[in-house]
């Protein structure tokens, strides 16, 4: 096992260079440069070519490609073209930490919930409560995280307090653990669905199995065979899927963040792919490429801790 991970770790290295080597190729046929937005402000071609002067925009792409892996080895990933002086390393380490810990409380909710309500439907396939588990699944899945928390807003703020049901929710914010509620479902609603859905059909595939019918046989408790057959060699598609959910949700939601006022990173991203901030794009790529690669090392190795019968 330790190899393994070992193999993966190396093979990591390889997987950013080119990630981050066709990003940089993209940003550099995307017609424009990142100061036009000072040209549209009245600053004269010279200012704009000293300033790209300033920044290496006037050396070889490839060039700057070598300058800026080496850099950003030392954890250095240059100065933002938008949001300068600020350097790209300390927007990510003041933005970062609450993006992670929202997408965390996202990504545990979807699980939390998401498996049971998955479960239940399984076990109760084309019953009553399985059409009511769909229901809600195709609702969430279907439903933009934006739109769900504007809803939730409406709800939780304005609906409920006008009729004396005041959970002391506010619409945004990050001042106490209670504001962390509204954005956490508004994020985790899409997931929760995906991770229902999976569990479903994962466990609907295994019931029908020839082993479980064999354990049903022999006289076990249903909830016995659900928990011990079932349950087991159903979890590994759905672990799968956690580990590129934490990845998506972790690395920051644009729209998310800007309804709830969350002091994230995914605004930063957004913006920065409109005024084609290469470094803060670099930059975000780097994390969500180091974060689904880790992600999916860690559910590698929960698959031999799920199923002994996997080995490497």
């Amino acid at each position: 096992m330790l190899i393994f991970a070992l193999k993966r770790t190396l093979w990591l290295i390889p997987t950013l260079l080119v990630m981050t080597m066709l990003t940089y190729v993209i940003m550099e046929l995307t017609p424009g440069s990142p100061f036009d937005l000072e040209n549209a402000q009245g600053i004269t071609p010279e200012m704009i070519a000293k300033l790209e002067h300033d920044y290496g925009l006037d050396k070889p792409w490839y060039e700057r490609y070598v300058i800026y892996v080496k850099n950003a080895l030392t954890g250095d990933f240059g100065q933002s073209y938008s949001y300068r002086p600020q350097e790209v390393r300390d927007i990510i380490g003041r933005t970062l930490p609450y993006s992670l810990k929202l997408g965390l409380y996202a990504t545990l909710f979807a699980v939390l919930l998401g498996m049971p309500l998955g479960i239940i439907s399984a076990v109760n396939q084309n019953g009553i409560i399985d059409y009511i588990s769909v229901t809600i699944s195709i609702l969430f899945y279907s439903m933009p995280n934006f739109v769900m928390g504007t809803i939730l807003i409406l709800l939780f703020v304005v609906y409920l307090p006008e009729h004396g049901i005041d959970l002391g929710l506010r619409p945004s914010g990050i001042q106490s653990a209670r504001d962390w509620i509204l954005p956490t479902i508004a994020l985790g609603a899409a997931p929760l669905a995906t991770i229902s859905r999976y569990t479903r059909s994962s466990m609907i595939d295994v019931i029908r199995s020839d082993y479980v019918r064999t354990a049903r046989a022999k006289g076990l408790a249903e909830r016995k065979v659900v928990l011990k057959h079932v349950l087991k060699n159903a979890l590994i598609p759905v672990v799968t899927l956690i580990g590129p959910i934490f990845a998506i949700v972790g690395t920051g939601s644009f729209f998310v963040e800007k309804i709830f006022n969350v002091p994230g990173m995914g605004r930063f991203y957004v913006e920065s792919m409109q005024s084609k901030d290469q470094t803060m794009i670099l930059a975000v790529v780097l994390i969500f490429g180091v974060f689904l690669a880790v992600m999916n090392i860690f559910v590698d190795i929960i698959y031999g801790l799920i199923d002994p019968r996997i080995r490497y």
